[in-house]
């Protein structure tokens, strides 16, 4: 049995992605000492976050003030509120981390992480754009900001003060151990136990062996879980799924590596924590296969601009609100009750030029090498970003034609079905382009696009001019099969303000924490059915913080 000896731990940290690190730096800040496990290697210190696009969710920020933007607080719990659509009897404490996190957002985000040497790029992204109503769902402004580094970027700062207090010692890493229990003593969690896993040398985000060579305990005074959600574990996705998205994919891809597993949720409730809001969930309906996979059934999210023409696997123009970039989870609901779990974007170059981004830290390699050069070509060139040219060249969804008769055709063969009929395609996509005569329509996603350029920020980087799809000039045309691709809980442990564990009557669990999505980022489920994009990677900060700042409150036991 493998135990700490001489280091012997205020805190141990289960977890070493964005919201333990953050959790971390609090703890070892006021001096207490930390033991951050994690069952990967140290190449995967970092977590989720390092893959991410490194979107942050900002309320009235320097940012968007220079960009024009009138932002509030107000504003923003009205589109929270209305997105989060909190219902339940067990949406207390996510609904009070909710609103904690909105003053967060407003009051002392952008300090601080300025503070922490995290950059944050001019313009201001337009995500979840909403149902078309002001009280509903929906970010009724741009407030997506990137960070000029992308998710590398944003988890930098947190690794370096991790190592940092490795050197002081105060944090020891135990990499390559993965726990399979929480020990308790009289209700209080004093320590974890599990398994030691035998060494890796993959590269980051590549499944690693489950080799056991040991067993393992250690013990502190408190116990913060900080493991993530459930996201590559498709059997447990689809356990979850709830009835009012429809019937589980068949076939989904995953945006998350191997090890965001899930495993951490049972081995809590072991011990009494409550588990709530099990079928709130975010996933994409904007995933295509990666043809480089870095993780098993890896998949890429494309972040789109609002112009692209969306089909179901019918050959059926989807309608408004279902629209790029407006809301995922309704579109989700309503591809899945057409019985198929994929579906079709048809566009042009110039849109894939101006509108494409996908998500990923290793697909913008401009942003997260914070290459200006790069960044200038991926505004002013002729060409979309390399990536997205390479997935256009080499992706298996992707389908390119001057002409649509072949397209279709083309698209047909890719799923072998031939539910695709040309004609009635041809006849929507005419329909449509007619609307851009005139300089206003009654097309609902031809009004948003020219309502959209109204903004500079996407008028500059992210909305191609309106222009007529099937016209030679604008060409070539490109279809885009798209899959489910999953990735975010909504629900989780449910949690006090101060991130503590609670049972199903809302008493603490003395010595248990827990931060980020396996808290469904603060209380269980602070965005209650849905999100506003920005928040995943600002919910670890927050809900680490909350628990490190009172975890460092807390007197040191006396020795034993």
């Amino acid at each position: 049995m493998q135990k700490v000896e001489q280091f012997k731990p205020d805190v141990i940290i289960i977890g070493a992605g964005l919201a333990g690190l953050t959790t971390a730096m609090e703890v070892t800040n006021a001096g207490k000492k930390v033991l951050l496990v994690d069952q990967e290697t140290e190449e995967n210190l970092g977590g989720q976050a390092y893959w991410s696009f490194g979107g942050l969710f900002l309320i009235n920020s320097p940012q968007q003030r220079r960009m024009g933007i009138k932002d509030s607080y107000e504003l923003a719990r009205q589109d929270w509120m209305g997105t989060a659509g909190f219902d339940r009897e067990e949406d207390y404490w996510p609904r009070q981390w909710a609103e904690a996190y909105l003053k967060f957002a407003t009051e002392e985000k952008s300090a601080y992480i300025a503070k922490l040497g995290i950059k944050l790029m001019f313009m201001v992204g337009w995500a979840e754009r909403g149902d078309g109503s002001a009280s509903g769902h929906g970010n009724s402004v741009p407030r997506f900001h990137v960070s000029w580094g992308t998710g590398t970027g944003v988890v930098k700062p947190f690794v370096d003060k991790a190592y940092a207090a490795q050197k002081k010692g105060l944090l020891q890493f135990q990499f390559r151990h993965r726990v399979t229990k929480l020990l308790t003593q009289d209700g209080t969690v004093i320590g974890i136990a599990g398994d030691v896993l035998e060494d890796d040398n993959k590269a980051r985000g590549i499944a690693t062996n489950r080799t056991i060579l040991a067993a393992f305990e250690y013990y502190a005074d408190q116990v913060v879980i900080a493991s993530g959600g459930i996201g590559a574990n498709h059997q447990l996705v689809r356990e979850n799924w709830p009835e009012r998205l429809g019937k589980a994919p068949a076939q989904m891809i995953s945006g998350v590596p191997a090890y965001v597993d899930g495993k951490m949720f049972g081995i809590a409730e072991e011990v009494g924590a409550h588990m709530i809001n099990r079928d709130r969930m975010w996933h994409y309906t904007e995933g295509i296969e990666n043809w480089n996979p870095i993780w098993p059934n890896h998949g890429i999210r494309i972040l789109p601009g609002p112009s692209s023409l969306w089909f179901d696997a019918r050959g059926n123009r989807l309608p408004a609100p279902y629209l790029p970039g407006f809301d995922t989870l309704g579109t989700l609901k309503h591809l899945q009750e057409t019985g198929f779990s994929y579906s079709w974007f048809i566009l042009t170059q110039k849109i894939i030029k101006k509108e494409f981004a996908l998500s990923g830290s290793e697909q913008n390699p401009d942003i997260t090498n914070k290459d200006y050069s790069l960044f200038l070509k991926r505004i002013f060139g002729k060409n979309a970003p390399g990536p997205v040219e390479a997935f256009k060249e080499k992706g298996s969804d992707f389908i390119v034609s001057d002409n649509l008769k072949d397209l279709v055709a083309g698209m047909n063969r890719l799923t072998g079905e031939d539910l695709l009929d040309y004609e009635a395609i041809k006849s929507q996509i005419e329909a449509r382009d007619r609307e851009v005569d005139n300089k206003f329509s009654k097309d609902t996603q031809v009004n948003y696009i020219r309502n959209t350029r109204n903004y500079r920020g996407d008028k500059l980087g992210r909305v191609a001019a309106l222009h007529k799809i099937l016209a030679q000039e604008n060409g070539p045309l490109i279809a885009v099969r798209l899959h489910v691709l999953t990735r975010k809980t909504l629900g989780g442990l449910k949690t006090n303000l101060q991130a503590q564990v609670l049972t199903k009557d809302d008493e603490v669990i003395k010595g248990l924490y827990a931060v980020g999505e396996v808290a469904g980022f603060g209380g269980g489920g602070m965005h209650g059915y849905r999100a506003l994009e920005g928040t995943f990677l600002g919910g670890c900060i927050f809900s680490g913080m909350k628990a490190g700042q009172h975890i460092a409150s807390l007197p040191k036991a006396p020795s034993a």
